[in-house]
């Protein structure tokens, strides 16, 4: 029976009471990720499933690209009494963009190429499944580098009528070489000099299945199992893998979620 329903849109920086047991901060929209705590001796479900707390009663979830249009949240007291907590998502409009007149073995690549590019996606999905006890989830997010936004999350490409996977990630235009930091502590679960999508790439678990990933790097300044504290600095911008020039594509996974960066952070600001 659902005993609440309700709607919460809140700037990340916000805190709400939606319930004596339950605080939240973040915005219910597509792409998003909401920080919650509860007191001492309660637990959380999320799609049935009891959600990891830090020691301070915190916990984390994602929404993907296209979550439904209402999500739920379960609280279980010490006495065992659970309570349901209703929210609207926001729907988003993303952008799409019609491509025609692609040679076709673009559009249909090298059995080869898949097969090596299908070994590397279970790797990056392994390095995500880790349901680490770290805290830094909860961390006010920074940006890795300051520069042009060329990319964002969501967007998508149909090729002589044939969609393209979405652009997940957040694309920042700067010369090869440039330094990338840590937008919020974490610890490295992969380090790859060059997969055939993404080039060099790297993962970071910032901790409860909250983890960012880094591609087209030109050199990986870190080893896999290192800690790293924000604003450290990470890798190199590069070019490599299937990009067309240089930039740092930033991605965030809640488990198998993607999620949007840019709402985690402040705007981007001047250079």
């Amino acid at each position: 029976m659902k005993l609440q329903k309700c709607a919460i849109f809140v700037v990340f920086t916000l805190t709400s009471m939606v319930s004596a047991a339950l605080e939240l901060r973040g915005e219910w929209q597509q792409g998003g990720v909401i920080i919650g705590k509860v007191p001492d001796g309660t637990h959380i479900e999320y799609r049935n499933k009891k959600l990891q707390l830090s020691p301070a009663g915190e916990f984390v979830i994602g929404l993907g690209r296209d979550a439904d249009k209402q999500a739920a949240l379960v609280t279980i007291d010490s006495d065992g009494v659970r309570k349901e907590h209703w929210f609207d998502v926001k729907g988003r409009t993303y952008r799409i963009q019609k491509v025609t007149g692609v040679p076709q073995r673009t559009v249909d690549p090298d059995p080869a190429q898949v097969e090596r590019a299908k070994r590397e996606a279970k790797m990056a999905a392994d390095a995500r499944k880790g349901n680490l006890p770290l805290t830094f989830f909860a961390q006010k997010f920074e940006w890795p580098l300051i520069g042009p936004v060329t990319g964002v999350y969501g967007s998508q490409r149909f090729y002589n009528g044939v969609a393209g996977s979405p652009h997940y990630g957040v694309d920042i235009a700067k010369p090869v070489g440039t330094l990338v930091k840590a937008p919020a502590g974490g610890v490295v679960t992969l380090v790859h000099p060059d997969m055939f999508f993404s080039g060099g790439t790297l993962i970071i678990d910032h901790g409860h299945g909250l983890s960012s990933t880094f591609i087209h790097l030109n050199k990986i300044l870190v080893k896999k199992g290192d800690e790293i504290v924000q604003g450290q600095a990470i890798a190199h911008v590069g070019k490599t893998g299937r990009a067309t020039g240089p930039h740092l594509d930033w991605r965030m996974n809640w488990f198998e979620e993607r999620i949007d960066p840019q709402l985690l952070v402040e705007p981007m600001p001047a250079e």
